[in-house]
């Protein structure tokens, strides 16, 4: 029995350990939170996943919470002094469910189903042991000294600081859309976007705030607050400020809990998925480890769960052979041609809209097989190009000659 190590539970460590696990491998997820820790710990991210992704969580059985967690029926989109201003129903709805609550339940099933989930903070040293004792050491958490092993990837990376200063906010209380559920994403030109979508989370449905501030601009306030109480209160004056149509919605709403608030910011960055170790044994990252997005596209989970499906239908059409360096470059170049469309089509977002695109978004708001098509494109972002995002925009030819 081929024996895989899994460093990290998290969206694709635990996906990919219950894959494996399915498929008659020994497993081994080793992680520096027990799954009480990370239920009642801090949010992490705002993970709103769409169908394709999910389809990779029903395949396996992970599908826990499709009677519980609220349904996003559709997406929606408005810029600030311009016309645009509309919403469109997905093909199939997407789900938002807090890794707070997740996580803990798959932990749950990973053992069950007879994996080795072990706790325990890693350094370079225990890894060196842990490639030696199995057949393939996988890294799903780019975190600290881990992380350091896999060099940032200049050709790929397309800024080297952060893009925007990041807010999250699960409340209870946000007043419903009167028509359908959406990710409606609202732009103001300048200063950033604030995204609201349903969700699920410790206390039940809820809502999740999303911010994204350009540095430097109105909307980069989180440095100064210092309490759960003042985060919620901020994230009503940037609506209040920014986007009044949404003022209505947001005038009963209350924090989830006190850990359901989260800011930062961190550079998007591509990263060579090869780490060596100090005693020339290899280690492999998927995932966030090796492909980090801004969420202003909320493709994260959605990647993961993506990467996931891409990776085990790989490790078990390899057999017995061994992962070596080979297949490891090979493997990424599959995962690559899918996610450098996603990358670019993130970083495109980050950057002032091209006359193309305000001209797109403001045609789908008369031609709804338009619409159709902008909103399905969370779902597979391949299919953005080139008609919403210029080709020459993100330079695809060098992205393609990269991989």
């Amino acid at each position: 029995m081929r024996k895989i190590t899994i460093i990290g539970a998290g969206q694709s460590g635990l996906q990919l350990g219950v894959g494996l696990l399915q498929n008659g491998y020994e497993v081994t997820i080793v992680t520096n939170k027990t799954a009480e820790e990370v239920e009642q710990g801090r949010i992490t991210s705002s993970q709103c996943m769409f169908d394709m992704a999910l389809q990779h969580e029903r395949d396996l059985g992970l599908n826990y919470w499709d009677n519980d967690c609220p349904w996003i029926e559709g997406i929606g989109f408005s810029i600030k002094d311009t016309p645009i201003n509309w919403a469109h129903k997905l093909d199939k709805p997407a789900q938002s469910v807090d890794q707070r609550v997740k996580m803990p339940v798959w932990m749950k099933t990973f053992e069950e189903q007879g994996g080795d989930l072990q706790i325990k903070e890693v350094t370079l040293a225990d890894l060196d042991h842990m490639a030696k004792a199995c057949d393939l050491l996988l890294v799903a958490s780019g975190k600290g000294e881990i992380g350091k092993m896999f060099a940032r990837d200049a050709i790929r990376s397309t800024f080297d600081k952060p893009m925007r200063a990041l807010g999250l906010t699960y409340v209870k209380g946000l007043k419903p859309r009167e028509d359908y559920s959406t990710v409606g994403f609202n732009v103001i030109p300048g200063v950033g976007e604030y995204f609201s979508f349903p969700a699920f989370t410790t206390t039940g449905p809820c809502d999740i705030l999303v911010f994204e501030g350009v540095p430097g601009g109105e909307m980069d306030c989180w440095g100064s607050v210092d309490s759960p109480e003042q985060h919620l209160e901020v994230s009503k004056e940037i609506i209040r400020k920014f986007v009044p149509s949404e003022v209505d919605r947001i005038a009963d709403i209350e924090l989830t809990d006190d850990l359901g608030t989260l800011a930062g910011r961190f550079p998007p960055t591509i990263r060579h998925p090869i780490g060596r170790l100090p005693s020339g044994g290899l280690a492999y990252g998927i995932a966030d480890t090796v492909c980090l997005n801004d969420p202003i596209t909320g493709q994260g989970s959605n990647n993961a769960s993506k990467c996931v499906a891409l990776h085990l239908d790989s490790i078990l059409a390899h057999g017995t052979q061994p992962f070596d360096e080979k297949w490891m470059n090979k493997t990424f170049a599959k995962y690559w041609s899918y996610a450098q469309w996603v990358v670019a089509w993130t970083n495109a977002l980050l950057l002032p809209p091209t006359e193309q695109m305000l001209a797109v978004l403001a045609q789908c708001g008369e031609d709804e097989a338009l619409a159709q098509r902008m909103v399905n494109g969370f779902d597979d972002p391949r299919d953005y190009y080139p008609w919403f995002i210029e080709p020459n925009q993100v330079d695809v030819e060098k992205l393609w000659a990269a991989a």
